[in-house]
C-alpha cells in the first residue's frame, strides 16, 4: 500500500474582500460541529444575525494582517507542507477544512499519486469537535466518496507529545529570556456546552473547579483538560514557576458561556494587578492567523496598553520552526514504521 500525508488546518477566506469573508463565514458557521444547534435555527442565526454585519468587520480585520502572498494561515501551512516534502519520501498535501486549498482537491491529488494508506495530521494539538473532529470527519467523508480504497489513519491530539512541547518551548525561548512579569497562555475558547457534550461519562467535565486535575476517561476528548496539560508540560520544560504564568481563552462568539477566564477581560485586568510587562503565547494554533495576529497582536495589545500595561509581546506560533517540522516528521516516521512492521 502506498503511503501519503495530509495536513489539515482550519481555513481562511480567499481574500479580505467582504464577499470572500462572507463566503468563508457561511461555510464555517453552518458546520453543525461549530454552531451545534438544529439546522433551521443555525441557518437563521447565521444568515439573519451574523452574515448581515460580521463580514464587513471581519474583512477589515483580515486586511490588517493580509500579506502579498495571501492569508498568513494558508501561506504558512503551505510552506510547512513544502518543507515536510523535502524531508520525506512520500506525497504530502495540505488542505483547509473551510475554503481553499480544499480537502476534496487534496484527497484527489493524493489519490492520483497512488496513495492508499493516508496519515491525516489535523493541525490542532487539542481535541475539539469544532476543530479536530470536524476536520477528521470531513476528510473521512471525502475519502469514502472520492478514494474508497484509501485507508485513513488519524494522528491523535498531540497536546503533550514531548517533541511538540520541545518545539513550543524552543520557539518561545527568545522571549522567555527577557524580563517579563507574566506569560499568558491564550487558547482558543469553545462553549462550555461543547466540553460537556464531548464528555463520554456525562458527569465529569466542568462538574467541579478541579475536574481537569482528576483522572478521567473524559480527558481523551476534553479540550480544557488538554490545554492545561500543554501548559503544565511547557512550564516544566521551560522551568517556569507557577507565579509566572496564567491561562485564558479567546475568540468567543455569542452570549452562551464559554471557557473562562476570557482573554480580553484578562488583558484589561492584569495591569491593575501589577503586570506591566506581558508575554502572550497561543498554543492552540500552530500557524499564525487572524486570531493571533489581529485579535491578540493588535486588539489585545491595545487593550493591555490602554489599561496601563507598559510592554506587550506576542510570541509567534510554531509556524515553520525546525523543531515543529521535526515533530511532524516524527509523526510520519512512526506511521511508516507501523505500516512496515510485521
Amino acid at each position: 500500500m502506498s503511503a501519503g500525508v495530509l495536513l489539515v488546518n482550519l481555513g481562511s477566506p480567499d481574500s479580505p474582500s467582504v464577499a470572500d469573508v462572507r463566503r468563508y463565514l457561511r461555510e464555517f458557521l453552518m458546520d453543525g460541529r461549530v454552531l451545534d444547534v438544529n439546522w433551521l435555527l443555525r441557518f437563521c442565526i447565521v444568515h439573519f444575525a451574523i452574515l448581515p454585519r460580521r463580514p464587513k468587520h471581519s474583512a477589515e480585520a483580515y486586511r490588517e494582517i493580509w500579506t502579498p502572498a495571501g492569508s498568513p494561515l494558508v501561506v504558512t501551512s503551505q510552506n510547512t507542507r513544502d518543507k515536510l516534502r523535502q524531508r520525506l519520501s512520500v506525497p504530502v498535501e495540505v488542505a483547509m477544512r473551510y475554503q481553499h486549498p480544499s480537502i476534496p482537491d487534496a484527497v484527489g491529488a493524493l489519490s492520483r499519486h497512488g496513495v492508499t494508506n493516508l496519515l491525516l495530521i489535523p493541525l490542532f494539538p487539542h481535541y475539539a469537535a469544532s476543530s479536530f473532529e470536524t476536520a477528521v470527519e470531513r476528510v473521512l467523508e471525502v475519502a469514502a466518496l472520492a478514494a474508497p480504497r484509501m485507508r485513513v489513519q488519524v494522528e491523535p491530539p498531540y497536546f503533550d507529545r514531548p517533541d511538540y512541547i520541545a518545539a513550543l518551548a524552543a520557539s518561545a525561548q527568545e522571549w522567555l529570556e527577557k524580563h517579563f512579569d507574566l506569560l499568558l497562555f491564550s487558547f482558543h475558547g469553545i462553549p462550555e456546552r461543547h466540553i460537556r457534550k464531548s464528555d463520554p461519562t456525562g458527569r465529569h467535565c466542568l462538574s467541579s473547579p478541579d475536574c481537569c486535575e482528576i483522572s478521567s476517561p473524559a480527558h481523551a476528548t476534553c479540550y480544557r483538560a488538554q490545554c492545561f496539560r500543554t501548559v503544565a508540560a511547557f512550564a516544566k520544560k521551560a522551568g517556569l514557576p507557577a507565579s509566572k504564568y496564567a491561562v485564558s481563552f479567546q475568540s468567543r462568539l455569542g452570549r452562551d458561556p464559554w471557557l473562562r477566564p476570557y482573554t480580553d477581560h484578562e488583558l484589561a485586568r492584569l495591569p491593575s494587578q501589577g503586570v506591566k510587562k506581558l508575554l502572550v503565547i497561543c498554543p492552540a494554533f500552530v500557524s499564525d492567523c487572524l486570531e493571533t495576529l489581529e485579535e491578540i497582536g493588535i486588539r489585545g495589545r491595545r487593550t493591555f496598553l490602554q489599561a496601563g500595561g507598559a510592554e506587550f509581546d506576542l510570541i509567534p506560533c510554531l509556524n515553520e520552526h525546525p523543531l515543529w517540522l521535526d515533530a511532524l516528521e516524527n509523526m510520519v516516521k512512526g506511521f511508516l514504521a507501523t505500516r512496515h512492521s510485521p
